[in-house]
């Protein structure tokens, strides 16, 4: 019953995928609407104005300006809201971005995908059951992660730190009572990832999370103390903004704004490559790609199916339709999910058949 029942539950999220709505309502600001037949169109106008203000932060490093002595009248002289502090980006990227150059970036973009790419070649190949699914996943990893070669995106904060969620999962490998784990790599790039992008705390939480469940006590305090590191560094960058905020400073409008099954599939869809698809094929691949983690029977499967739905579930509660690139942060690191997922609704519906539940987390 409970196999029939999570069937009945996967139709239903595939059809409701292909008919709601994954462009902005007509109505707000820079609104496209995307037709069920048609490629889905991101509204580029409030994004580029995003983008224009990050690259005016990079160029003011590379001429010698500290961050914070002109980040916040920089932000209020372009319609930016400044309160709350988190509407003020950390000054990581800004940095490496300014340090790097354009052509620095352009390496980095490349050497960052390869990385990813190679990370998960070799994840899907240690797996002896998968056969010759190997080569297909790390195809789909390709496609999610080539869009961080988009040198439009670059001053963007989601895409490098979604790259590096991507990566940290690719190299981190999961043992039991400390035995049989590796998590070094992966901890640098997920670490790297949070000094970026504030967003890639949920992953931290699930890493560290993971390491409990399992018993892994020394990865569980060097995640914990990672995110007691990254807590404190915030709150001095939140000090810091909140110097230069005046009290005629508007306030930042509503970031959780329950958008739904709309919300998940709109940023996910408009920030990967996703949007080339018509609308009623992008909305149910996003189902796919989440609910096909199942069929890797394995702890990474499994960790796989939360880090996705997590984020999935999160985006139906907050982000605004103008927060659309959030799905930047699990878009490379969920595509694979899509070549398991024959396999997960096939141990489906042999339960529904046999009254038998389905194999889908390993456990050795």
């Amino acid at each position: 019953m409970l196999a029939r029942l999570v069937l009945a539950i996967l139709g239903l999220l595939l059809v409701a995928s292909a008919v709601v709505p994954v462009g902005r309502p007509q109505g707000t600001p820079g609104a496209i609407v995307a037709s069920h037949a048609k490629p889905v169109d991101t509204a580029d106008e409030p994004y580029d104005e995003d983008i224009a203000l990050y690259e005016a932060a990079i160029d003011r490093i590379r001429h010698g300006e500290n961050y914070y002595d002109f980040i916040v009248p920089e932000q209020r002289a372009r319609n930016y809201p400044v309160n709350p502090g988190l509407a003020v980006r950390l000054p990581t990227l800004a940095y490496l971005d300014a340090w790097l150059g354009e052509a620095g970036q352009i390496v980095a973009a490349i050497a960052l995908m390869l990385a990813v790419i190679a990370a998960w070649w070799s994840r899907f190949r240690e797996d002896a059951s998968l056969g010759r699914l190997p080569r297909m996943a790390t195809t789909m990893v390709f496609v999610g992660a080539s869009l961080g070669l988009n040198r439009h995106y670059f001053p963007l904060h989601e895409l490098w730190a979604g790259m590096l969620v991507a990566l940290s999962f690719g190299l981190h490998r999961i043992g039991t009572g400390g035995q049989g784990g590796c998590w070094g790599g992966a901890f640098l790039a997920a670490a790297l990832a949070l000094a970026i992008r504030e967003h890639s705390l949920p992953f931290v939480l699930l890493m560290a999370a993971t390491a409990l469940y399992y018993r892994n006590w020394r990865e569980a305090g060097a995640w914990i103390a990672l995110v007691a590191v990254f807590l404190a560094a915030l709150f001095w960058h939140l000090a810091i903004v909140s110097r230069d905020v005046l009290p005629s400073d508007p306030h930042s409008a509503p970031w959780l704004v329950m958008r739904g099954l709309s919300g998940w599939l709109a940023n996910v869809v408009q920030a990967s490559n996703l949007r080339f698809l018509p609308h009623w094929l992008a909305g149910p691949a996003v189902v796919l790609m989440t609910f096909g983690w199942l069929g890797w029977n394995s702890r990474a499967g499994t960790f796989g199916f939360l880090l996705s739905a997590g984020y999935g579930f999160a985006f139906m509660l907050a982000g605004r339709w103008d927060n659309f690139y959030w799905g930047a942060m699990i878009a490379p690191a969920m595509f694979a999910g899509i070549v398991f997922a024959p396999r997960a609704i096939a141990a489906l519906i042999e339960a529904a058949r046999s009254g038998e539940g389905p194999r889908l987390v390993a456990v050795k």
